[in-house]
């Protein structure tokens, strides 16, 4: 069984991300498309995808309900499929390619109706520009939960792969993606496709104290059809505990960044960051006070504070198409985490934990959140918090964000719609998924990951991307 599982929340006719708001049971909706909204240097040999969050009536999908065409333009002779098992409608162009560095706008039309009556509140429509040519290069998988040859796992988490860049969803299903047992028997269970990470979801819980193997197919394909080099194929075994919390949030290209943001990235004193470094769709001249020197490849640029690349979105390809994924990957991050539900507490301290100890689980605050002294999250390498944050995040001078018996910063996801504030000196970990800004403060150190959907300010700041 597959399950094509994306959310997000759309402004407007279209997204920033991939993925749009789940159906209201009234209606249906785009729950994702290929290429992303707002992609750059797309190439011009790709498909164009759309993903419904019902079953598809296919007589109500085709050329006249799905058109893609220049912006402003007539739209382009093509055809139109329907991939009913991933419920995902796909445009192919007629007698050629897409030109060469022009924009696109794809729409999908009210036409368009699930299997039961149900049409788009709207019609829905994205943009994407294309490069100078056919992309012709393999996507790779940069990443993989569990890691390849981890113990410990615990039994009742979810096994995930990141890809370099979009996929074709319709070819990211059961028979691509799959787990086995020491035996080689497959485990039950559905895969979904959430911005470029292909998830397995197990029926049920694994076996303890067990190895199993997950693999990758060769026909895994981007959106222009290349497809893997060869099968990524990788193990772990498991332990005897089960994860405490939610779900981790699932963070895709945008996790390969211990900074990515898409309006400016500054900094005073001496900073030392490691990790890679990321803006988009701002240009390289937005991220100051790093002196950076380009590399001969103009793809990237080093700087002496930063033990790790620098990336902005007018460098040389392929950096600005994969920034462009990154920032969709950030974005849909967001929206996931701004969208988990039932949490374990609410409002708690009245939007003031300062001196609290947080087990794993789902917190959230209607406004602002302050720590005035020292908070301790307290609980297993396994185990996830999510904190949804619909202010401001405040952390006053020299206060520690603390982590205790195993617990790790890649697990702990802050989800501000405000402003992030880390005082100086203070000491703070996790996995940062700001709205706007977030402002490192002077002398603060940061164990995770600053991803803000506006800048990231720093003044003499230790950052280390987290251990995976």
């Amino acid at each position: 069984m597959l399950t094509v599982s994306l959310s997000a929340c759309f402004s407007g006719s279209g997204s920033s991300g991939n993925s749009s708001t789940t159906s209201t049971g009234s209606e249906l909706s785009v729950t994702a498309t290929g290429p992303f909204n707002d992609a750059a240097g797309v190439g011009t040999n790709s498909v164009v995808t759309a993903t419904f969050s019902e079953a598809i009536n296919a007589d109500t999908l085709d050329t006249s309900s799905f058109t893609v065409g220049p912006d402003g333009e007539v739209p382009m002779t093509g055809t139109v499929s329907l991939d009913s098992e991933t419920n995902t409608g796909i445009f192919q162009t007629s007698g050629g390619d897409f030109a060469a560095s022009t924009k696109y706008t794809a729409t999908i039309t009210t036409a368009v109706k699930s299997t039961d009556g149900k049409a788009l509140p709207s019609n829905y429509q994205w943009s994407f520009t294309t490069g100078a040519g056919a992309d012709l290069e393999r996507p790779t998988i940069t990443a993989s939960d569990p890691v390849d040859l981890e113990t410990g796992v615990a039994i009742n988490r979810n096994i995930s792969a990141s890809f370099s860049e979009a996929m074709n969803v319709a070819t990211i299903n059961s028979s691509t993606f799959f787990v086995t047992d020491p035996n080689t028997n497959p485990v039950a269970g559905t895969v979904e496709l959430v911005g470029t990470t292909a998830i397995f979801t197990p029926a049920n819980d694994l076996a303890i104290s067990t190895k199993y193997t997950a693999t990758v197919t060769t026909s895994a394909e981007d959106l222009a059809a290349n497809a893997l080099a060869a099968s990524f194929i990788w193990s772990f075994t498991t332990g005897d505990s089960v994860a405490k919390g939610p779900a981790p949030v699932t963070l895709g290209t945008a996790g390969d960044y211990v900074i990515l943001a898409k309006t400016g990235i500054s900094t005073t004193g001496t900073t030392a960051i490691t990790g890679d470094i990321a803006l988009s769709p701002a240009a390289e001249s937005f991220i100051t006070g790093f002196s950076l020197v380009r590399d001969a490849t103009n793809t990237f640029s080093k700087s002496s504070t930063v033990t790790g690349k620098v990336f902005a979105a007018n460098m040389a390809a392929p950096t600005p198409s994969m920034l462009t994924t990154a920032v969709s990957d950030m974005e849909t991050a967001y929206t996931d985490a701004a969208g988990r539900s039932n949490p374990d507490a609410t409002e708690l301290g009245a939007g003031n934990i300062s001196g609290l100890t947080l087990t794993p689980g789902l917190y959230k605050w209607s406004s602002g959140l302050d720590i005035a002294t020292d908070v301790t999250l307290s609980g297993s390498k396994n185990d996830v918090w999510i904190l949804q944050i619909a202010g401001d995040l405040t952390v006053s001078n020299g206060v520690k964000i603390a982590l205790a018996g195993g617990a790790l910063p890649k697990n702990v996801f802050w989800q501000v719609a405000g402003k992030t504030i880390f005082g100086t000196t203070s000491d703070i970990n996790g996995v940062f998924l700001g709205k706007t800004l977030i402002d490192l403060q002077t002398g603060a150190t940061f164990n995770g990951r600053a991803l803000s959907q506006t800048a990231v300010t720093l003044d003499a700041n230790a950052v280390t991307q987290p251990a995976q």
